[in-house]
């Protein structure tokens, strides 16, 4: 046997095919396609389920076609006024955490980073249990005209931005972001925690709940907001990105591609405080969704990091599913974020054991 017989019986080398659309090139690879297919359609599917099961119950034909606004009269009070705010609001605070969670996830290139570790969800729930809690009337005009979605959204960015600028320098280190956000959240909670104390036992029973999570009694004005605010966030963590993904390789490999990592990453990480404070403003700090989100699409897409995409629709189909369950499967009603803690905990659970072990193995 010869040289040329040795190369003959070499496997081929598959190579993805590459696709060009005008400027933009970019490599098809059809396992991707297929389960973000599959993922959107089992969110669309589990979004019209959610809508359907209640006191009332519409079947599943039905609520597509008031959907396309052919329904009954009566199916579509139903379903428009009453149950599709909640289902939006499920959709819009499931997307914002899972690719928030990718974010922080990526940057930080630890798998335990997400807005809750990094004490941006408790320092948004800080200020809304602030308004809630100290008593007077001028605080109640205040939350009254603000709002707790406004307040809560100022208090998850402020935080974010403190945890960003604290864990600055000359540069962004995975470990000391999550450290130093760790510590933010302990003083958040510990903030938190004694608001409770000094309350009225009614504010209290009203804070506890909100920070729980929860997406009962949503209206149609927290949905459009927290829509349009997601959209805009989600554009612009589109068109970045494409730069975002060379600084997988490191910084200085990004730098030689012309990539502006810092300014990037800076940007990055803002859109990802910005989606975990505005689903925080809607539901409260639903636990563990932008932390399991990521790793669960990362493991279907069979990608090296968390996929943005699959992780927004991950997050959707985790906490629609988990607010079904919490409305419908079980006993009695309880907020969803009793869900996704008791799915989230174990999780984290596992994350930290399959890290000890491969430390181990090393």
């Amino acid at each position: 046997m010869n040289e040329t017989d040795v190369k003959r019986d070499k496997p081929p080398v598959t190579v993805s095919p590459g696709v060009r659309l005008g400027g933009v090139s970019f490599v098809w690879r059809p396992w991707l396609v297929l389960v973000t297919v599959l993922l959107t359609a089992a969110t669309f599917l589990l979004f019209c389920v959610s809508i359907g099961v209640g006191d009332f119950p519409i079947g599943l034909p039905q609520v597509v076609t008031t959907l396309l606004g052919q329904g009954e009269q009566v199916d579509e009070f139903v379903i428009m006024d009453l149950r599709l705010p909640r289902a939006l609001a499920g959709l819009v605070v499931g997307i914002a955490l899972g690719v928030s969670g990718a974010i922080t996830q990526s940057v930080a290139r630890n798998p335990l980073a997400s807005p809750e570790i990094l004490g941006i969800t408790w320092g948004a729930g800080a200020v809304a249990v602030f308004l809630v809690t100290v008593s007077g009337g001028t605080t109640t005009a205040v939350v009254n005209s603000v709002g707790l979605s406004a307040a809560a959204l100022a208090g998850g960015l402020l935080t974010g931005l403190l945890v960003y600028f604290l864990a600055w320098r000359r540069g962004i280190d995975g470990m000391r972001l999550i450290l130093i956000g760790i510590s933010v959240s302990a003083v958040m909670q510990a903030i938190t925690t004694w608001l409770l104390v000094q309350a009225d036992i009614r504010d209290v029973a009203r804070a506890q709940v909100w920070l729980v999570g929860s997406l009962d009694n949503r209206s149609w004005d927290d949905v459009r907001v927290a829509l349009w605010c997601t959209l805009v966030l989600l554009v612009v963590v589109a068109g970045a990105a494409f730069q975002f993904k060379p600084m997988h390789l490191g910084d200085e490999v990004a730098a030689g591609l012309g990539v502006r990592y810092t300014v990037v990453r800076a940007l990055l990480l803002l859109c990802a405080v910005l989606l975990a404070a505005v689903a925080v403003s809607v539901a409260g700090p639903v636990a563990f969704v932008a932390l399991v989100a990521p790793q669960v699409a990362m493991r279907l897409m069979r990608c090296p990091t968390p996929p943005l995409l699959a992780s927004g629709l991950v997050g959707a189909l985790l906490l629609i599913g988990a607010d079904l369950v919490a409305r419908a499967g079980l006993p009695i009603t309880l907020p969803v974020g009793v869900v996704t803690a008791a799915i989230g905990g174990p999780f984290l659970v596992y994350l930290l054991v399959r890290g000890n072990l491969r430390q181990t193995d090393r």
